[in-house]
């Protein structure tokens, strides 16, 4: 397989969305005949339980590059100790129109409003009873387009239903800004009613199959630390798993004046990096030790992914900076991290 070295110019030539897809068939294409994993290199082995789940180790795949499940054992031997798959959402939905994912290479960033196109539940279910990936495998659940707001837990229990067998754990996400008026569903009220009808359902589902399936939230950037505090607050009532902190930033503080910036989406990448750690940080002072944080936005080098673990993060997951570095990115946080446990570096509470 082509370096990435090599690659990305010619990638980066390309329509993103195009280069996206491009990618992906060449990863399924190598994994056939094992040349992910001489890309990639040899896997990290690190092992740590968290949730209850025990991870290869402490990098993970965000949710958002393989929206359907089509690509997990590619995606897998690129080395990750886990992997997220979606947003998904009850039925079928294009999304919004492309063009809709821009690349701001001056700062190292994604803009996107791809809007949760994906192919329904039933075929992401269909997908992951094909692979034979048997490691952490999240899925993400999020609603559709057209769902009116005040129905919206209905599609989120429907995508809990059909996912169940098949995840490791659910990330319930609330924090595109992709799809009108999903951020809506952090607020305190509208929050407390999805958690609390999606943990009863958990709950039923766990007599039914005979386990226990983790729940994550997954919520945004954006928040103030009185919405943080509020939230952080509802995950221990509804006795929620973990928390993913954060999705992207729909600010452009970061990124003005350059080309593209204006474009209107969420913002992923280096720009995002502070404003995750910032939601990290206040997140590991309002939750018990211990409890587990996923750390995602801006992870671009080794350092970044130790600076997830010092602000409170147990885990950490990488998208935008796969794009901008390649997938030895994947080993180089995750030896990063078990050096760092292992030499007892300062990390805050997050541990596992």
């Amino acid at each position: 397989m082509i370096p990435y070295a090599v690659a990305r110019p010619l990638l980066f030539a390309l329509d993103p969305e195009t280069a996206h897809e491009l990618t992906l068939r060449a990863l399924d294409g190598a994994g056939r005949f094992g040349g992910v994993q001489v890309l990639a290199g040899c896997p990290v082995d690190d092992p740590v339980e968290v949730m209850g789940l025990r991870f290869r180790n402490r990098v993970g795949l965000a949710a958002g590059l393989d929206k359907n499940a089509a690509h997990v054992d590619a995606l897998a031997a690129l080395g990750f100790g886990f992997l997220e798959v979606g947003t998904v959402t009850p039925r079928p939905q294009p999304g919004n129109p492309r063009p809709r994912l821009f690349r701001v290479p001056q700062r190292e960033a994604l803009i996107n409003r791809m809007g949760f196109n994906n192919d329904g539940v039933d075929a992401l279910v269909a997908n992951l009873a094909r692979a034979r990936y048997r490691g952490v495998l999240g899925v993400n659940i999020g609603k559709n387009a057209d769902t009116p707001l005040e129905r919206a837990v209905d599609d989120y229990l429907f995508c809990l239903e059909r996912v169940y067998a098949h995840a490791s754990y659910v990330t319930v996400n609330v924090s595109s800004p992709n799809t009108a008026k999903l951020r809506e569903l952090q607020s305190r009220d509208a929050l407390d009613e999805l958690l609390d009808a999606l943990r009863a359902k958990r709950d039923e589902l766990a007599r039914r199959h005979g386990r226990v399936v983790p729940l994550a939230l997954k919520i945004a950037p954006d928040l103030d630390d009185a919405q943080i505090e509020a939230i952080a607050a509802l995950l221990l009532r509804h006795g929620i798993e973990a928390v993913i902190a954060t999705n992207t930033t729909v600010s452009r503080e970061k990124v003005t004046g350059l080309p593209n910036a204006t474009q209107s989406g969420g913002l992923s990448g280096a720009p995002v990096f502070e404003a995750s750690n910032r939601v990290v940080r206040a997140l590991r002072a309002a939750l018990p030790r211990g409890y587990p944080i996923i750390g995602v936005g801006g992870i671009l080098c080794a350092d970044d992914a130790r600076a997830k673990l010092v602000a409170g993060a147990t885990l950490v997951q990488l998208y935008t900076g796969l794009i901008y570095r390649g997938p030895g990115l994947v080993g180089q946080c995750a030896r990063a991290l078990r050096d760092a446990m292992r030499n007892a570096e300062p990390v805050a509470a997050g541990e596992a």
